[in-house]
């Protein structure tokens, strides 16, 4: 079963809540300047009916939400890859030099702190906004 909604205003159904809210994994893509995918499995936590990603600022990655804020992100459920989730919007980047989201996001995927990074490693959150979501799910 596929179900997709869009709009201006999105919020994330129950069912998408609780894949999100899972330990799952999720593929970010973002756009090339020459126009080609990137893509990079990534952590992430939703904040209400946003998706935050931490990613250090000089990741290709982040260099081309900063310029083109157009983002995907694919999530599927690790205990049933059949059903998944897809989040495209647009991407809001902001500093986080007190690298919180890392910390937030080891703990959750692996249950300790991250490894400490020197003050030379600038670390940013990605949050997306929705656009449109797609969820796939099995009958």
């Amino acid at each position: 079963m596929r179900t997709t909604v869009s709009g201006m205003t999105l919020t994330f159904s129950e069912d998408t809540r609780t894949l999100l809210d899972g330990k799952n994994f999720a593929s970010l893509a973002t756009v090339n300047a020459d126009g080609g995918p990137q893509s990079s499995v990534v952590w992430f936590r939703r904040d209400g009916d946003t998706v935050l990603i931490s990613a250090t600022r000089a990741r290709l990655k982040v260099r081309n939400l900063a310029r083109d804020p157009r983002a995907s992100l694919t999530v599927y459920d690790l205990a049933n890859p059949y059903h998944s989730v897809e989040i495209r919007g647009t991407a809001e980047i902001t500093e986080d030099p007190e690298k919180t989201l890392p910390s937030v996001l080891s703990r959750r995927y692996l249950g300790e702190e991250p490894p400490p990074e020197g003050p030379e490693v600038a670390r940013v959150i990605i949050r997306i906004t929705p656009a449109k979501v797609s969820v796939f799910k099995p009958r």
